[in-house]
């Protein structure tokens, strides 16, 4: 837990008092207050230069065979539909 508690009610109601709709006020509220308990600790942070460049590295190839994967779906839909 956090030193300083997030106070999702006063965050619910500044938002309602700002025009809001109650029920979006507190669904905001409760992102914000989940985001906050799920925030990176500083295990999670890259240390080094090397650890942040390693980290873009994965994420990239992760994007590229995503790509790929949408790609080849794509195609076989595309042929799939040709051949009805």
């Amino acid at each position: 837990m956090s030193a300083n508690p997030f106070d999702t009610l006063s965050a619910a109601q500044d938002l309602e008092s700002a025009g809001i709709e109650r029920k979006h006020a507190e669904a905001i509220a409760k992102a914000i207050h989940h985001g906050d308990e799920r925030a990176a600790t500083k295990a999670d942070l890259a240390g080094t230069k090397a650890d942040l460049e390693a980290a873009i590295a994965a994420l990239r190839i992760g994007f590229y065979r995503a790509l790929w994967m949408q790609g080849a779906a794509v195609a076989a839909v595309v042929l799939a539909a040709k051949r009805l």
